[in-house]
């Protein structure tokens, strides 16, 4: 069996998102202890052990709105009727009907990974923007022109005029968001012209890279186009994606269950019901078959008052 720590560490080192969920306070008779853990991954699955199935569901909704937010959560699960706890920043409170007594308080750690940047070129300018990048935090890797395998946030091709052209096809077919060649205005302009990118194509190549800052050294260039890059994250245009979902930024998608109006998230073995072509989810299989029993009741009830008639 994968222990909590591995499983961090293999999605750390696939950069992957994830969400390091522990629980700090326990009221009996909740089946989670204090410093239970668990993993939940950025497509819902849970590694780990914080609950039962009401608490587990519950954890898995809050950790994947982190992962959206980007900052950590105080989760507070409490039993129907429960008096609740003061709400206070970065405190989440969800009120669980299906629990069996007791409260559980559960600390979720989002784990993104940092944004990646890859330089084509040797130059003085691409080992600066290597170093500034990393001084940033940043993950910086040497990009080989025309095989950019693992997915950049921010290419930055800085060769001098070696290599340009495959490098620039490779991260525009790689769908990186962010793409910089360092050339002087004239000499930029005429090379994509040579290599005749569509206007879409060319929108996306920020040249001469960087920001107009009067830069005159490689260390000065590599401020400005790090500068450029870091805006380019912040606005989100390059901002590292989770992957692996099916609904916005990737994650999987949320329903509410129409019997305790908890959010559910939808993910594979998620309990549900398809009523007249459309699918109903639930937290837990108590709900499932409380709908369904009130279904079968208010159907059975409409066909008698029809035959009636």
């Amino acid at each position: 069996m994968v222990t909590v720590a591995e499983r961090a560490r293999e999605l750390d080192g696939r950069r992957r998102s994830f969400v390091r969920a522990t629980v700090v306070r326990a009221q009996p008779p909740a089946s989670a202890r204090p410093g239970d853990q668990a993993i939940v991954s950025e497509d819902g699955s849970i590694d780990g052990f914080v609950g039962g199935v009401c608490a587990e569901g519950a954890v898995r909704t809050a950790a994947l709105g982190t992962l959206r937010d980007g900052g950590p959560v105080l989760l507070r699960v409490l039993p129907e009727g429960e008096v609740t706890f003061p709400e206070s920043p970065g405190a989440r409170v969800v009120v669980n009907p299906c629990l069996s007594g007791g409260a559980l308080e559960i600390f979720l750690e989002p784990r993104l990974p940092p944004p990646l940047i890859g330089v084509v070129g040797r130059t003085p300018i691409a080992e600066a923007v290597i170093a500034f990048a990393r001084q940033l935090g940043y993950a910086a890797t040497r990009a080989a022109p025309g095989e950019l395998t693992e997915r950049a946030d921010s290419v930055i091709i800085a060769s001098h005029g070696r290599d340009e052209a495959p490098a620039l096809r490779a991260a525009l077919d790689a769908g990186v968001p962010h793409i910089a060649l360092v050339a002087s205005p004239r000499r930029g302009a005429a090379l994509l012209d040579e290599l005749g990118f569509d206007d879409a194509e060319r929108a996306r190549i920020s040249t001469p890279a960087g920001f107009d800052l009067g830069a005159r050294t490689p260390a000065e260039i590599a401020l400005s186009i790090m500068a450029e890059s870091v805006a380019a994250l912040r606005a989100g245009s390059a901002a590292p994606s989770p992957g692996g979902g099916t609904e916005v930024g990737g994650l999987p998608s949320e329903a509410t269950d129409p019997v305790c109006g908890m959010a559910v998230t939808v993910v594979p073995g998620t309990p549900h019901l398809s009523v007249e072509g459309a699918d109903v989810w639930f937290c837990g299989t108590g709900c499932r078959d409380r709908y369904a029993k009130t279904s079968t009741s208010t159907s059975t009830s409409t066909e008698a008052e029809g035959a009636v008639d």
